[in-house]
């Protein structure tokens, strides 16, 4: 009943006083949105009708007329006095390729597929989490893996050696098999590989008794993988022939092992750099010193300046990540400075702090820094 029906304007999403251009406009979002032959949900052809009727009437003047003043009564060709009665605007004969191809450069096309010749195998993940050291370092490590491995008997055809395959006698040779439902847009025809050759066109007359005419076995075995110096977090390894079997002799797909590093306690990685923070005292800031800091190449001495700032990051070129690829150069490593100060200090420590700070502030240099200071501060 027209009752029962959503209001055409409401359908598109368009007021009343909505232009032609606008109604198009929406249409044709709509209308893609739900077309059957992009969206697969059960409700998309009954949507897609409801989006193509509202646009019907609103796209024609008279009926846009008719129904602004009665409604769905006034378009609808079975009731009394109804505009246009026994023309209607139903979708016998409607074709679904007609509006696809009108407004989104082409329709849903048909054709007639070849037989499938070798297909490679689809492809295989797995993860693994490695030391921080050893993404530094590289590494080797062992996998059991579980993979399909094309039947050597029968080089992956399935067939017993020596034995002729024929003609598949649901597909007749191509491969595939065709269909026809029948939908409220008329005849629609499906193509689907056709099960009983797996798209090959043809049949085995003798199975390989190694495989069992599969063509694959599927086997677990151990690999070997290498993992690069300076590989980080997320990266890939791919090992060839290593993922699920071809079709109709194809290759075997490839597996990707996915990389997670673990944190260091001690190191930070920032791309191919290394950061790391090393405690030093006041008195060394102050005096300079030697410090023995640790690298991911073993300890280096690092000679710290008299006067050091306490923000001061200090830069160790060629002591970082080493490159995956052989012309780029080695990351650095950053030293932060985490300085100490001594929370508790004998009366004789405080004296000697004392005198040094009476000393500092007489210095010339020291009393102009300390009155610009007090001048912006005071203001006087």
């Amino acid at each position: 009943m027209a009752s029962q029906k959503r209001d055409a304007y409401e359908v598109l999403g368009v007021d009343r006083n909505a232009d032609a251009q606008t109604i198009k406009t929406a249409y044709k979002k709509l209308a893609k949105k739900y077309h059957p032959d992009l969206n697969k949900s059960p409700d998309a052809p009954e949507k897609f009708k409801e989006v193509q009727e509202a646009y019907d009437i609103l796209s024609d003047e008279k009926k846009k007329a008719a129904y602004d003043q009665f409604g769905y009564a006034g378009v609808d060709p079975q009731a009394q006095g109804g505009f246009n009665a026994g023309s209607g605007f139903g979708f016998d004969g409607f074709d679904m390729n007609d509006i696809f191809s009108s407004f989104f450069g082409g329709g849903a096309r048909s054709s007639h597929r070849q037989p499938s010749g070798p297909m490679k195998g689809d492809d295989q993940v797995m993860r693994i989490r490695i030391s921080f050291m050893d993404a530094i370092k590289g590494t080797d490590i062992e996998l059991n893996v579980s993979y399909d491995e094309r039947c050597d008997s029968c080089h992956g055809t399935g067939a017993k050696h020596g034995t002729a395959f024929e003609t598949c006698p649901y597909c007749h040779g191509t491969g595939v098999v065709t269909s026809q439902s029948r939908t409220p847009f008329g005849v629609i025809q499906h193509q689907s590989t056709c099960q009983h050759c797996g798209g090959s066109g043809k049949i085995v007359k003798e199975k390989c008794p190694d495989c069992d005419g599969k063509g694959y076995k599927h086997v677990t075995s151990k690999i070997q993988v290498h993992i690069p110096a300076g590989i980080a977090s997320g990266q890939q390894i791919r090992v060839k022939g290593k993922g699920l079997h071809g079709l109709n002799g194809g290759p075997s797909g490839d597996l990707y092992i996915v990389v997670n590093v673990a944190e260091d306690k001690l190191f930070t990685r920032k791309n191919k750099d290394i950061h790391v923070t090393v405690p030093i005292s006041v008195i060394d800031l102050i005096l300079g010193t030697t410090l023995s800091v640790p690298t991911v190449n073993g300890e280096k001495d690092v000679v710290i300046k008299p006067g050091t700032k306490t923000d001061s990051i200090i830069r160790l070129r060629g002591e970082g990540v080493p490159p995956l690829r052989s012309y780029d150069s080695n990351g650095d490593q950053y030293i932060h400075l985490d300085v100490k100060v001594p929370e508790s200090l004998t009366a004789e420590e405080k004296a000697m702090l004392r005198k040094i700070k009476e000393i500092e502030e007489n210095k010339p240099k020291n009393k102009k820094i300390f009155e610009r200071f007090r001048k912006k501060f005071t203001g006087k």
